[in-house]
């Protein structure tokens, strides 16, 4: 049984999202520096397009997770998880030195929605296509991926000051987490911070990593994570009948001495949990994962709206 079921109504209307954050990077050299730090080509980014960026530390651990877009030709908007947005805001300006730019949290200036299902297209003007932005008056609309039923998604920003209403149907916020769940599209927050290099949560398979650009903190790492032959772990989509979070470890039946992996994200359904957990991929081949503890609630694989095919050494 998936997200969304016979019994279900299919999710349509507008969220409000309060655990997203905006940051805005701009100046002459905005667009350089953000070149310089995130595993996203910044420089080739178009007027209308949006792409997933990661931020690394030297290790090449994601401590942050962006869609971002141009705001004009030399500004940048940084959607992130509201509880990294602080230390990621600050460890980016530390770095600005002298490149003429500035980092500043505009999140107090604008409000962000997630709209879904078929009353949103009339937003888009009746199409729906993932990370092309759209400009409507003030505010911008963000395509993102689909969920694995194919309810389409975006992310709307309007300024704070604008109070106009929209005339959507009310999406319950814990239906709008559960497609982001259900979407694949891994987000890092203060619980996963520096737990993950890219690969490990397919953030490479879902377009947020560009390996013919140039040099940003950990690209090395990275760039032999991805070359040097298989990769052991990866994110996959799960469903529980337990209560799960972000940061959470997971453990495999067969070896239940350490964890098997970690959750990357999660969200409450009416009859436990939805989540994405990084997990050794040998763990997949037999046995059973279970939630928090070596007895927890056990762990249900479901398929994710991308393909993974990747095998372990023997």
């Amino acid at each position: 049984m998936g997200i969304i079921d016979a019994t279900t109504p299919r999710p349509d209307g507008i969220a409000r999202l309060s655990d997203w954050a905006l940051l805005r990077v701009h100046g002459a050299d905005a667009a350089a520096f953000l070149q310089s730090q995130l595993t996203q080509d910044v420089e080739a980014l178009r007027d209308g397009d949006a792409r997933l960026a990661g931020y690394c530390s030297p290790k090449g651990r994601l401590l942050a997770s962006f869609i971002v877009w141009r705001m004009a030709d030399d500004a940048f908007g940084l959607l992130c998880s509201a509880d990294v947005a602080a230390s990621a805001a600050k460890r980016l300006s530390m770095y600005v030195l002298r490149a003429r730019c500035r980092v500043e949290d505009a999140t107090a200036a604008w409000s962000t929605f997630g709209v879904a299902g078929t009353s949103a297209l009339a937003l888009a003007g009746g199409h729906h296509e993932p990370w092309r932005v759209q400009r409507l008056g003030e505010s911008w609309l963000i395509g993102l991926p689909a969920a694995v039923e194919g309810v389409p998604r975006w992310m709307l920003l309007r300024p704070a000051v604008e109070t106009g209403a929209l005339t959507l149907p009310v999406l319950d916020e814990r239906m709008w987490r559960l497609l982001e769940v259900a979407s694949g599209v891994p987000r890092i927050t203060a619980a996963t911070a520096e737990q993950f290099v890219p690969q490990m949560i397919n953030f490479e398979r879902v377009g947020g990593v560009h390996f013919q650009k140039g040099c940003y903190p950990g690209q090395e790492v990275v760039a032999r994570s991805q070359y040097r032959g298989t990769i052991k772990r990866r994110m996959h989509l799960f469903a529980t009948s337990g209560s799960a979070r972000a940061g959470q470890d997971v453990f495999h039946s067969e070896d239940p001495a350490q964890p098997a992996g970690m959750v990357v994200d999660a969200a409450e359904a009416s009859s436990g949990s939805y989540l994405l957990a990084e997990v050794k991929l040998a763990s997949l081949d037999s046995g059973a994962l279970h939630l928090g503890a070596p007895d927890g609630p056990q762990l249900r694989r479901l398929e994710l709206p991308y393909s993974i095919t990747d095998t372990v050494d023997a």
